[in-house]
């Protein structure tokens, strides 16, 4: 990205765009026109399937945060990944306690910039698009991705998050 288009995204878009060039990571943080706060915002900003949104999730195992990039199509199995991944169950994280964990906030939760890095978990269904499309750090910024950037971006598992 260069450094006029870097100046023109808010802070929070220029530290993950830091991270993604850090990580070679070639997909561009956009701003969006309105808001792409949910995956149906997202994919109709973007003319994409909604299942191609990965969406952040922020929720608590044994009161630590845990970060979920699920396909746009999916509702979160909390219990079958908790079981999977023999956590503590997991519960939705407040508005204030996805800030403190992410710095961000929700609707425009980027899979990294955090603070410090999040246990996370991508969602293989994602796997099924050749590109996806992650929140870029605010409800109206997003960026190009692939499965298999974000896992190795996030240091993630690749996990079932739900039942198709």
């Amino acid at each position: 990205m260069d450094a006029d288009a870097d100046m023109a995204l808010p802070e929070r878009s220029r530290q993950v765009a830091r991270v993604l060039a850090e990580a070679s990571i070639a997909g561009e943080i956009r701003q969006m026109p309105d808001s792409t706060r949910t995956a149906a915002d997202a994919a109709s900003a973007l003319g994409c399937e909604v299942g191609a949104i990965a969406g952040s999730l922020v929720f608590l195992s044994g009161g630590e945060p845990i970060l979920v990039l699920a396909s746009g199509r999916h509702r979160v199995d909390t219990a079958g990944v908790a079981a999977q991944l023999s956590w503590q169950p997991l519960e939705r994280a407040t508005p204030e306690q996805v800030r403190e964990a992410t710095g961000q906030a929700i609707g425009g939760v980027a899979p990294v910039g955090h603070p410090a890095p999040l246990p996370t978990v991508v969602d293989t269904a994602l796997a099924e698009y050749p590109q996806v499309w992650a929140a870029g750090g605010t409800p109206r910024t997003v960026f190009p991705t692939t499965h298999e950037e974000l896992v190795r971006l996030t240091g993630g598992r690749a996990l079932a998050v739900a039942d198709d």
